[in-house]
């Protein structure tokens, strides 16, 4: 399902998932390398989760202006949201069949692990119960909860993640276990709230609870991860020039 058209300026957030996507192969610059290659593929029939992309011009626009977005992106990203809600037939934080998504950098030409990415985002302590339910997996699920808190930690609030994992080696000696694996679905609770203190603790602000705000500062961080020490390293040694910036894709996790 393609968003409804409002008339604007400029566009910014392009669909892409059956039966077409707005965008094609040839909006590299636009729509980044993954944006652009997923698009193409929605086109030529290949089945892939549906979800939508912004651009490196808001990209640029965020770096340029201070970490502001072009006017209207936060319009066309609801607008992209709820249709992207209809598509899967799930609703954003909803507590008994929640979407969820992934956040994922792509930049015109490919930067392997030099740039940030967020999965599974849109869970909290209400939606993972109903992934629980819907997936008749507690363990699943609140072991997807666990990895998101501390990759959102990571990526958008800046805890170490070396904190999460000494936190997680510390409850596999307590029990005595070797092996994530044989954690018992009881104590995956335990780990998400001890992870939710340590967030609390270094960032100094709580784990946010709200979808919406979980996904804007993962689009935030992924713009900012543009200039982070590593990918301004890899862009000089492959001579990549910095007014590129990244685009930004939201897409439908599917498990």
């Amino acid at each position: 399902m393609t968003p409804r058209r409002t008339v604007r300026s400029k566009k910014y957030v392009y669909h892409f998932g059956a039966p077409r996507a707005e965008g094609a192969a040839a909006m590299r610059d636009l729509l980044g390398g993954k944006g652009a290659n997923v698009a193409e593929m929605a086109n030529l029939g290949v089945p892939v989760p549906p979800g939508f992309t912004i651009t490196t011009e808001a990209c640029r626009h965020f770096m340029e202006h201070a970490g502001a977005y072009p006017e209207g992106v936060h319009d066309e990203v609801a607008e992209h949201l709820h249709a992207l809600e209809a598509e899967t037939g799930k609703k954003f934080g909803d507590p008994h069949d929640p979407l969820l998504v992934s956040v994922r950098s792509g930049a015109r030409v490919s930067m392997p692990g030099m740039m940030d990415t967020v999965l599974n985002l849109g869970l909290n302590d209400d939606t993972v119960r109903g992934l629980s339910a819907r997936t008749h997996n507690p363990r699943f699920a609140f072991d997807s909860y666990r990895r998101f808190i501390q990759m959102y930690g990571d990526v958008v609030m800046g805890v170490p993640s070396s904190r999460f994992e000494e936190a997680l080696a510390k409850k596999r000696a307590a029990l005595p276990i070797a092996e994530d694996i044989q954690l018992a679905p009881e104590a995956l609770p335990e780990l998400v709230d001890e992870y939710r203190r340590i967030v609390q603790e270094v960032a100094g602000i709580d784990f946010p609870h709200d979808p919406d705000a979980q996904l804007w500062g993962a689009v935030a961080a992924v713009f900012r991860s543009w200039d982070s020490p590593r990918a301004v390293s890899y862009r000089a040694m492959y001579r990549y020039p910095d007014h590129w910036g990244t685009a930004v894709n939201v897409q439908a996790m599917v498990f």
